[in-house]
């Protein structure tokens, strides 16, 4: 139950009224119980797919197109690339699910460290909750968005191991020098700095879990618009016959064209900035999506790049994301841009320091 509290000045007129939400024992105590809850609704059948009820009709547009519309989180705690303990088993088995549910409520109530992206399984497995940045503090577990079980044991499911390809040497050799690079100038200027740091772009798709991992897909008849919570980027994807723009320009998002495949939505990304990425060649990047509702609260999405300036082959990951009733809200990326003001002028008295001891 929620608190109000009222205060009155000497005249009896009212000075603030402040709404509280959940105290956080009994936000604390739902989460447990909505994990302990958690049901398994995967089968194998064809990747992920949900279990669903005969009845269930997939939704139409008024144009006939699949109803893709709504919230869909990305809350999953399947990790990108599969775990050696794993080894080659693809599918989580019953047993598998029963100790990461329990693992998940002792986790979450322990109240600990927030974990993000993969940490979730690491810590069930490994039985330590450790920040991801224990230099300055983190958000603790009451800031993350419930994480949530499905079957695959890694979301890549192309090369079959589970694994990425192997880099190719130019992107080994330019992530060698981008490290070294910012170990030596960490803050020269604002442009030494990450792009999300920078608040220009956490790229797209974003497709990282758990922390601001949601999506709002809108369509109309000849567009598909996706707002990523992360950033608030927007992604106008037209569906109509239109060629990609001149492969001389360069966005940070790419350009994307979108095309129905019976009831799945494909779209097609190219014309990738190269100051969209670290990695080299970005002009030559490739990314094909799909995206098939495949139950009344799932979305089957699968995601293909190809990325010869990065890795040596393509590869293929899949993800399902699940309908929610919340809304996404802005992502307010250090506010007046006090981060990197700070990160710039606390550089600044480091070289000061720097100076003074070697006068």
């Amino acid at each position: 139950m929620g608190a109000l509290a009222i205060w009155l000045d000497n005249s009896g007129q009212l000075v603030r009224v402040l709404m509280y939400s959940l105290n956080k024992r009994a936000r604390k105590m739902n989460k447990i119980l909505r994990n302990c809850s958690l049901f398994l609704a995967f089968t194998l059948a064809s990747g992920q797919l949900l279990a669903q009820s005969d009845d269930w009709q997939l939704g139409r547009t008024i144009d006939g197109h699949p109803d893709l519309q709504g919230v869909w989180e990305n809350n999953t705690i399947t990790p990108v690339e599969r775990p050696d303990v794993f080894g080659d088993k693809t599918y989580l088995t019953d047993e598998d699910v029963d100790f990461l549910q329990r693992r998940i409520v002792e986790i979450e109530s322990a109240g600990a460290d927030a974990l993000f992206g993969e940490g979730v399984l690491a810590a069930a497995f490994s039985g330590e909750i450790t920040s991801y940045d224990p230099s300055t503090g983190n958000y603790d577990s009451q800031w993350m968005a419930e994480r949530t079980i499905h079957r695959r044991t890694s979301q890549i499911t192309d090369p079959p191991n589970g694994k990425f390809p192997p880099r190719t040497e130019q992107a080994i050799t330019a992530a060698r020098e981008l490290r070294e690079h910012r170990q030596a100038h960490p803050a020269d200027s604002w442009t030494d700095r990450p792009l999300g740091e920078r608040c220009v772009s956490f790229g797209a798709p974003r497709l990282g879990s758990g922390y601001n991992s949601y999506w709002q897909i809108v369509q109309t008849r000849d567009t598909v618009a996706i707002i990523q919570e992360m950033a608030h980027d927007v992604r106008i994807i037209p569906l109509v016959e239109k060629p990609h723009i001149d492969e001389k320009i360069k966005l940070w998002h790419g350009d994307s064209r979108g095309y129905w495949d019976g009831d799945t939505l494909v779209v097609e990304t190219t014309n990738y900035s190269e100051a969209s990425s670290t990695s080299p060649e970005t002009v030559r990047k490739v990314n094909t999506e799909r995206l098939t509702r495949i139950s009344e609260s799932a979305l089957q999405y699968e995601f293909t790049s190809d990325d010869p300036g990065a890795f040596t082959a393509p590869y293929t990951r899949e993800i399902i994301f699940d309908n929610t009733p919340d809304k996404i809200y802005e992502y307010a990326c250090h506010e007046g841009n006090y981060g990197m003001m700070n990160i710039l002028s606390g550089h600044r008295a480091e070289e000061r320091m720097a100076a003074a001891e070697n006068d």
